[in-house]
């Protein structure tokens, strides 16, 4: 199982980044994500425990169950298909507020189940798409939080 990790600060608030990145919708702002939706509805919000949500990236299909909603602090889901196949142990966001903005760590803990090969392509094939896709999806929330100065392009 190979452990990948994201981190980055989104210049914005921690209500708005966490808000921006558990509603999974938003990930169509990047160019490597073609379609998400929210299929179930959580217990206690949208995307809090019990959501399922599809997804349609670049890099694949997925169905993921929200497993732990702490607003504005963590959330943890769980990808129970995939195409292509994979196995999942964990999905991960934290958010910090800091000097700034918020820091995001996301973390997952997956590989592709092909047998002896399985942790030779998820070192060398998924995680960096993997990781990369996670970057885009972070670079966009800050694209799209991110208040611009006043006056900011002003003539």
């Amino acid at each position: 199982m190979e452990t990948m990790i994201v981190e980055r600060t989104v210049h914005a608030p921690i209500d708005e980044v966490f808000a921006w990145l558990t509603t999974t919708t938003n990930y169509t702002r990047s160019p490597l994500v073609l379609r998400c939706r929210l299929t179930r509805r959580g217990e206690t919000a949208p995307y809090g425990v019990g959501a399922v949500r599809d997804h349609l990236w670049l890099i694949g299909r997925f169905r993921e169950r929200i497993t732990h909603y702490d607003a504005p602090h963590a959330t943890e889901y769980v990808v129970e298909r995939s195409l292509p196949p994979s196995r999942h142990e964990l999905g991960r966001m934290t958010f910090t507020e800091v000097d700034g903005g918020t820091r995001v760590c996301w973390t997952t803990r997956a590989e592709l189940p092909v047998p002896l090969l399985g942790g030779f392509l998820t070192r060398r094939f998924a995680r960096p798409i993997i990781t990369g896709t996670f970057r885009n999806i972070l670079d966009a929330a800050d694209t799209a939080l991110t208040r611009q100065p006043i006056g900011h392009g002003a003539r």
